[in-house]
């Protein structure tokens, strides 16, 4: 039978895992990867299927890629996809804790270090750029992506994404958060609401399709939940609330 794994379905049709349009995804790598011109060393913190270095590494012929998350099945499906595009022997995959992995990574060793939506892994936006700091080359940059609230956050909200208020800033507020604590943002893409349309579609559609293809499988009735909670969630709850800023940064010491 057919293994189960929610995480790969929900980004079967959306693996940059970020409500990112693949024209901006690809005008935020490149801009990122001006500084190293092509030949620059990359870590993702959270790569999920690794579709940022990927990408880099195919368009960059000179690039090497490291990434490191928890879920073994995005992992796997990653090295498959290396290996299909013939950039497996520039590519490192760690299955792993990425706060503790990138706490025992030598410090100064790469052109660009990505974070984008997993920001949680290190306990919130400043402690995941502290982690990224550290591991930055002279010269290099970050690519971090998060969360901020396009307006204050009703009941229906919070409850949707089991949030605080406090949880996140504005735009403003998150954008001041980064340069106060030492960053200079050279580059960045604020999520439109077609962006985050197109990733819930995707998410809960994906998960909706599966459980219907797959009636008898033992997860497919908790498949079809989990999806129509999160639309309801998304639709009823968090839609126009919630945003996304991915940025490109400089340390600015």
């Amino acid at each position: 039978m057919e293994r189960y794994d929610r995480h790969l379905i929900t980004h079967s049709e959306h693996p940059i895992a970020a409500p990112l349009s693949g024209d901006a995804f690809r005008a935020v790598l490149a801009v990122a990867m001006q500084r190293p011109s092509g030949g620059g060393r990359l870590f993702d913190l959270g790569c999920g299927q690794a579709q940022w270095l990927l990408t880099a590494l195919t368009g960059w012929s000179r690039a090497t890629g490291v990434g490191v998350d928890i879920s073994e099945p995005c992992l796997d499906r990653a090295a498959a996809q290396a290996r299909r595009l013939g950039v497996a022997d520039r590519l490192e995959l760690h299955e792993a804790d990425a706060a503790r992995f990138a706490a025992i990574t030598p410090p100064g060793t790469f052109d660009v270090v990505l974070c984008v939506g997993s920001t949680h892994a290190f306990g919130g936006l400043l402690p995941a750029l502290a982690a990224a700091r550290r591991l930055l080359a002279p010269g290099g940059c970050v690519v971090v992506g998060e969360g901020f609230w396009e307006r204050e956050p009703g009941p229906a909200a919070l409850r949707a994404l089991d949030a605080r208020p406090d949880d996140h800033a504005d735009l403003g507020g998150t954008v001041d958060r980064v340069v106060a604590d030492g960053w200079l943002p050279v580059n960045g893409h604020t999520s439109t609401l077609d962006e985050w349309d197109e990733y819930e579609w995707c998410w809960t559609g994906s998960l909706s399709r599966w459980a219907l293809d797959h009636p008898d499988h033992p997860d497919a009735a908790e498949a079809r939940a989990t999806a129509d909670a999160h639309r309801t969630g998304w639709l009823h709850g968090y839609r126009g609330t919630l945003g996304f800023v991915t940025l490109v940064l400089r340390d600015a010491a």
